[in-house]
């Protein structure tokens, strides 16, 4: 037995549009007949949607999962774990601002050394020109 589009909707409280879009997409896997009219397996249907199960005219009863006193408690227990997350959200700040500090210190760091390194360098190039350009150096460059 398979269902048709129509009893496909009537089955899982859907509309008939949500499981044609379920159908297109792929979620679903149907196959149509000689009309075009959808053929849906009940299982596949029902993995993607789950059946709803029409009793009379009851209307669903509302029950309490959690007594009253232990609702209190959760939400203590949340407020806790809200509290310690912030408390670690500001800690991880924290560490991360230490962290840019540190960096921005050894770049400005690197940045000197680098900078000193070129003067030194530059330095040593005017001083080693300076002898190449005296009698001696001229001298001591043919030998």
């Amino acid at each position: 037995m398979s269902y048709t589009l129509g009893a496909a909707a009537k089955a899982t409280g859907k509309s008939k549009t949500t499981i044609h879009r379920a159908i297109k997409s792929g979620r679903i896997s149907a196959t149509s007949d000689e009309t075009g009219a959808y053929r849906i397996d009940p299982a596949e249907l029902h993995r993607v949607f789950p059946p709803v199960y029409r009793n009379s005219n009851a209307e669903p009863k509302m029950e309490q999962s959690v007594p009253y006193g232990e609702t209190q408690v959760l939400w203590r227990e949340l407020e806790v774990l809200r509290e310690e997350r912030e408390r670690e959200r500001n800690q991880l700040q924290d560490t991360i601002s230490d962290l840019q500090k540190d960096r921005d210190h050894w770049r400005q760091q690197a940045t000197y050394l680098l900078e000193n390194k070129r003067e030194k360098e530059e330095a040593a190039h005017a001083q080693l020109e300076k002898v190449r350009s005296s009698w001696i150096g001229r001298w001591l460059l043919k030998v």
